[in-house]
């Protein structure tokens, strides 16, 4: 049986506990000797204790082993010296070293009552944000000009490569869904400012390119501005949205609330080689160590950590796995047997990760 192994930083705030729970329920699935989970030292916390938010070691590890599972990074009160938030560089640090180029974000609806959408049935939003990851206008991060206090610049930078290399992943990605819930349909849903800006125009126009290799999934496209209104109207008309790493992060979080919020919300940042799971919200240290976050994210996190290596490693039990966990959490939210806080119930870690444990089939 094949073994991985998986580097593991449960970080700060809340993720110590999220990140247990999931580890809990993937070992529960997979079965012993599958997922080799190895603990590393890394965050806000542990930058506090001894100044440095990614020591090599944990760096070494990461890029070594087959995948990374992250609980949660960033303390409000630690910032280095320009006001950023220290947790954060984690992750960041991982991205760009590791060329983490895609952030894979699945939007799906669980459970109907979770959405503030009106008559939105379970299964009815159920689509993937694919947000470029290392270029656009984070890509400045760090290397922004202030100028007396006065001025200050940051840069949007796109390159062919990096369009063309995160568009192919996405279209490879509807190739691998059942279509939008709307119609069936693969489609391909380009979210830029190509009205207005030149930097949008060429990253649809390596989009266009792109899509001649995929003349079976449909190409689509929508201002930055509209999409905002029409994952609200009509989200079941989505499948892959592809997108500009500033205007991916915005959507996704749109995307996460029109399905009951960030507590349910996983996500992956893979490359060619490496890739980091971890839920999309923050640390919330104000609930931390209290039994009551949800590990929702999480533990679907690594669902989507399970199906990423079953496609590297063309191991179908780990599909099988990721499926496990995804139908378990499905089951138990439509039962409502255990809600978390966050989606309106009083369950706590613990509980939902029993819940889970009970559904797994």
């Amino acid at each position: 049986m094949a073994k991985y192994q998986i580097a593991t930083i449960e970080g700060d705030g809340i993720g110590p506990e999220v990140c247990q729970s999931a580890v809990t329920v993937l070992q529960e699935t997979c079965g012993a000797g599958v997922l080799d989970f190895n603990q590393y030292p890394g965050g806000a916390t542990h930058y506090v204790r001894s100044g440095f938010v990614l020591p090599e070691d944990t760096f070494q590890a990461c890029r070594d082993s087959h995948a990374i599972f992250h609980g949660a990074a960033g303390m409000p009160d630690v910032t280095y010296p320009d006001g950023t938030e220290v947790g954060n560089d984690l992750h960041l640090q991982l991205r760009f070293k590791l060329d983490l180029y895609a952030n894979v974000r699945p939007i799906r609806l669980y459970q109907g009552d979770f959405s503030p959408l009106k008559n939105r049935a379970s299964g009815e939003i159920d689509y993937v944000i694919v947000r470029e990851n290392t270029e656009g206008l984070y890509a400045s991060r760090g290397a922004g000009v202030s100028l007396r206090g006065e001025v200050v610049t940051d840069t949007l930078v796109m390159t062919r490569k990096g369009i063309e290399r995160v568009a192919r992943f996405a279209f490879d990605l509807s190739r691998k869904r059942n279509g939008a819930p709307r119609d069936g349909k693969r489609r391909l849903t380009v979210c830029d400012k190509a009205n207005i800006l030149r930097s949008y125009a060429f990253f649809r126009s390596v989009c266009d390119e792109v899509s001649k290799d995929y003349p079976d999934v449909e190409i689509d496209y929508a201002y930055a501005d509209a999409i905002t209104v029409h994952m609200v109207k009509k989200p079941d008309f989505y499948d892959v949205i592809v997108a500009e790493n500033m205007f991916g992060d915005i959507i996704s979080d749109l995307g996460a609330a029109t399905v009951g919020g960030m507590g349910i919300a996983p996500s992956g940042e893979v490359g060619d080689t490496h890739g980091l799971f971890q839920g999309a919200h923050g640390s919330a240290p104000d609930i931390a160590g209290q039994n009551i976050a949800s590990p929702l994210a999480t533990v679907l996190s690594g669902a989507l950590m399970l199906r990423w290596l079953s496609d590297r490693h063309s191991d179908s039990s780990l599909l099988a796995s990721a499926q496990r966990v995804e139908r378990a959490v499905e089951a138990m939210l439509s039962e409502k047997i255990a809600i978390p806080r966050d989606l309106g119930g009083n369950a706590s870690c613990t509980d939902v990760t029993e819940a889970i444990l009970k559904h797994l089939t």
